[in-house]
């Protein structure tokens, strides 16, 4: 923990209540179990099950999460497995499993996955939609675009349209055209720095917390101009940073009259409250509903929003 850099040290104590702590400075120097979903699009969860026996697994059920879990030591037979390279199984945090159900993305239904690369939330989409209806998703990188797709039809998604763009132009080409919208935020990702890994941290700046806050409030700006009356919008990061989380939707709130904030449902018991307040500044007591997935064994560091658009 020493290693890590002192003022980020010093932020994440005034956030994370005491009590949580200790458990979360843990949760960075500790390997992590490998956890994954079963693709539904492609395979059935006994099927998958007996062919990750085979290879000598015993996954066990994520509580709160659509997932499964193997001891740390097994991750890199999980992730050689002929099951995850052939798409049948995508390994992914149990905190990254939570949106996709949270935002009830039905058959049928017009969706946008906004910041979408790899894909492992627009795949979680595409298998609750069961492959049926419109599903869209933009990435404004190249590199991670060509990932986005290559994962994409890997694991047999064949409702999704991908889009190279900066996702903050799509609100005015889009107007209020989708049901539901999923912004998984481009953020200055601290819930994946590690103590025992110094680039994790290598570019973890203040500044560049402010910098994804400021690109933020521009997407969740297109975000919501593309959301038809009546839908709804999930946002989330992995970041710890109140000026990514509640104070991004803080400035949606302010901007926008027609915006409630909604319980999360189906959420673990390491899911509180979000922040009432950050550095002086109040947050609209409804911001009480977001959500903040406290670190632990299984857990990454996650922040939920659930926004609908009222008619």
């Amino acid at each position: 923990m020493n290693e890590l850099p002192k003022e980020f040290v010093a932020r994440l104590r005034q956030i994370v209540p005491d009590e949580y702590q200790a458990a979360v400075f843990a949760h960075m120097s500790e390997a992590q179990p490998a956890c994954f979903r079963v693709n539904t699009l492609l395979a059935e969860r006994e099927s998958v099950f007996c062919e990750l026996r085979n290879l000598g697994l015993e996954p066990e059920p994520i509580d709160g999460a659509p997932g499964f879990a193997v001891p740390a030591e097994s991750r890199r037979i999980l992730t050689d497995a002929e099951a995850a390279r052939e798409g049948r199984i995508y390994i992914q945090s149990p905190s990254s499993m939570l949106p996709a159900p949270a935002l009830d993305a039905q058959p049928g239904e017009t969706i946008l996955d906004l910041a979408a690369a790899p894909g492992g939330k627009t795949l979680h989409l595409a298998a609750l939609m069961n492959n049926e209806g419109m599903l869209s998703a933009v990435e404004a990188i190249k590199g991670r675009f060509h990932h986005l797709r290559a994962n994409l039809t890997r694991c047999g998604v064949s409702n999704c349209k991908t889009y190279l763009m900066d996702g903050r132009s799509v609100g005015r080409k889009c107007l209020e055209r989708f049901d539901r919208i999923l912004l998984d935020a481009p953020c200055s990702s601290e819930a994946r720095i590690r103590a025992d890994d110094p680039t994790s941290w290598k570019h973890w700046k203040p500044r560049k917390v402010r910098a994804c806050a400021h690109k933020q409030i521009g997407l969740i700006r297109a975000a919501w101009q593309a959301l038809k009356p009546g839908g709804t919008l999930m946002y989330c990061t992995c970041s710890f940073a109140p000026e990514e989380n509640e104070a991004v939707v803080q400035a949606l709130l302010e901007r926008e009259e027609n915006l409630s904030v909604l319980e999360i449902p189906g959420l673990p018991d390491a899911a509180l409250p979000g922040l009432a307040e950050w550095n002086g500044k109040r947050f609209a007591e409804s911001l009480a509903r977001t959500r903040r997935v406290i670190p632990g064994r299984l857990w990454d560091g996650f922040y939920l929003a659930l926004l609908h658009k009222e008619l």
